[in-house]
């Protein structure tokens, strides 16, 4: 690779380095700590340009080109040919006329709620706000809001991209439509893509957060919580996560040591109308930790309060038919309070209203049939990875086997370690259409993508 490092150096004003070179390790960084990358070359773009040549010349030596953004989203480790980081292509510019924001490659949806709170706008976000903003997108997204307003995805409204060939085209609706039509949802395999224009809607304040309930409450809470998601309207959007907390410092001390469950909850209109519908939650238990309210739009992240500093994870996730008769005996049976499971979080979604409605131009989302999801996040213990938590997570959807959609969307998908999970990941005609957006963008497959 030095023929083609030298090459680089000269053509991008990003740094360019290979394994030994100071800063390497550093560059190659993300929030997974478990995954460490080892690529025969890093380069850190800082421009369209910079991400011009590096395209170019991959497609000119063979070479297979991956991108890094925040790392929410690489779940393996990436060994071979150019990583490309986004972090340098910073910056949010809001048009609060048209509500609209310009979101470069290496955002995060904190730099893009904070923007759009100053016009009194928000963007369809995803639950954490540390996460990057292109490649959560380009895998459709389920956030807080996802009933009312539908995947993240649907809110795209264009991106710039650098195909294969090195040649950068905006993808619209109306301009390259087909590849359009493939990044809300397809995710990756397609280029480079420098930034996105997305849809932001007015929002200044929710009903929302969330309560928590000691190990006795979780049975009565959580049949209450699935009886609960039948009768509620579109404007309001919930989850339960049962949580096995260590006894540590950081956490609150209501909750330090305990097995608990929290049922999230953001509602998207009156407040009075959003505590009447969450009433049935507050009736079902006795809560330790009760922070549901009003709150600014801009304080999203809260509600799920997922962790923004880098460690060790693993994770397996599965999209749900809904949470229909027998499904909280077999829930509770599988991963209830009383099991010893090295899982510190499984977490329930409920969908449905906007995200079974595609838009109008038609997207590659996966997974609109389905009525929730199911996510398992395991002890992080990287000793664990490779054999207790596959076969803890085996065991749990073996016993949910019923209620198990047979589709999923790309963003719970993991590795693809589940088979079949790949092609799972969108409809089978979806799928098709997919591998000849990227066979005409990538006809050399410069951008691996899928197993394999």
């Amino acid at each position: 690779m030095g023929g083609l490092a030298e090459r680089l150096r000269a053509e991008v004003t990003g740094p360019v380095l290979e394994p030994g070179d100071e800063g390497f390790t550093e560059e190659l960084a993300g929030f997974n700590t478990a995954v460490v990358h080892s690529p025969a070359l890093a380069v850190g773009i800082t421009s369209e340009a910079d991400a011009v040549a590096v395209v170019r010349a991959a497609a000119e030596t063979g070479t297979p080109v991956r991108v890094l953004a925040t790392g929410h989203g690489v779940p393996i480790p990436v060994t071979d040919g150019i990583l490309v980081t986004t972090s340098r292509l910073a910056g949010v510019t809001v048009d609060p006329d048209e509500k609209v924001a310009q979101i470069n490659a290496g955002c995060v949806w904190a730099d893009v709620v904070t923007g759009a709170a100053e016009h009194g706008l928000a963007p369809i976000t995803g639950a954490s706000d540390v996460v990057g903003c292109i490649g959560y997108t380009l895998g459709g997204g389920l956030g807080p809001l996802a009933r009312t307003y539908g995947f993240s995805s649907d809110w795209a409204r264009g991106f710039r991209v650098v195909t294969g060939a090195g040649e950068v085209v905006t993808a619209t609706a109306t301009e390259h439509p087909d590849l359009f039509w493939a990044l809300r949802g397809g995710k990756g395999g397609f280029g480079i893509v420098t930034s996105m224009d997305f849809g932001l809607v007015e929002l200044t304040t929710l009903y929302g957060g969330s309560v928590f309930f000691d190990a006795e409450h979780i049975p009565p809470v959580l049949t209450a919580w699935a009886d609960w998601t039948k009768t509620l309207p579109e404007a309001a959007n919930s989850s339960v996560v049962v949580l096995r907390l260590p006894p540590l410092d950081f956490i609150p001390e209501p909750l330090r040591g305990k097995t608990v469950l929290t049922v999230r909850f953001a509602f998207v209109g009156d407040v009075a109308e959003g505590k009447r519908l969450f009433q049935p939650i507050r009736d079902a238990g006795t809560t330790l930790i009760d922070a549901v309210g009003e709150m600014p739009a801009s304080d999203i992240a809260l509600i799920h309060n997922d962790p923004k500093d880098p460690t060790a994870s693993w994770d397996r996730g599965v999209m749900l038919t809904g949470f229909g008769s027998g499904f909280v005996e077999a829930f509770l049976d599988a991963a209830g309070p009383d099991r010893q499971l090295p899982l510190v979080a499984i977490e329930l979604r409920h969908l449905g209203g906007a995200t079974q409605r595609d838009v109008p131009e038609g997207s590659a989302v996966g997974g609109r049939g389905a009525a929730g999801t199911l996510m398992m996040i395991g002890v992080p213990d990287p000793g664990l990875f490779e054999q207790v938590l596959p076969a803890t997570g085996d065991g749990v959807l073996a016993k949910l086997g019923p209620w198990i959609s047979a589709e999923t969307t790309v963003n719970f998908a993991g590795a693809f370690a589940v088979p079949g999970s790949y092609r799972a990941s969108w409809p089978a005609d979806t799928f098709t259409r997919l591998a000849e957006v990227r066979a005409t963008y990538d006809p050399e497959k410069v951008f691996p993508y899928g197993p394999g």
